[in-house]
């Protein structure tokens, strides 16, 4: 999935960078197949939230065993799911931040459908009319 997300987000980049005038319809498009893929990116990132989260408490429930009675395999088990623990919080990472530069190609897309900037990167807003 890492690869996946940066192989897309790396695509619709590519798409951005040209100073290219297309038409309405082709930012529809992919304004349309954009908002699907963020929303298999968002799913993913919902699900590793709940999986590093159970992770970081079963360890310190392991950590926490580990400090009242230490035991060879009470101390194996701490260290197993920390093991675990680290590339579960680098995979969300991964994800979280994708998701948002993501976002932030959503913004980038509608102002080149619009020809009107946005405004959300510098905290103002433009009006719709």
């Amino acid at each position: 999935m890492e690869q996946r997300i940066l192989n897309y987000r790396k695509y619709i980049d590519g798409l951005l960078s040209g100073e290219d005038e297309r038409e309405s319809g082709y930012w529809d498009a992919l304004i349309r197949e954009h908002l699907i893929q963020v929303s298999f990116f968002q799913h993913e990132r919902l699900i590793h939230l709940i999986v590093t989260i159970t992770f970081a408490l079963l360890e310190m429930i392991a950590f926490g065993l580990a400090a009242v009675s230490f035991t060879p395999g009470i101390g194996l088990l701490a260290v197993v799911i920390l093991i675990l623990l680290i590339p579960y919080i680098r995979h969300y990472y991964i994800l979280e931040n994708e998701v948002q530069k993501m976002y932030r190609q959503y913004d980038r897309m509608v102002e080149k459908r619009d020809r009107v900037p946005t405004g959300w990167d510098n905290g103002t807003q433009r009006t719709v009319k």
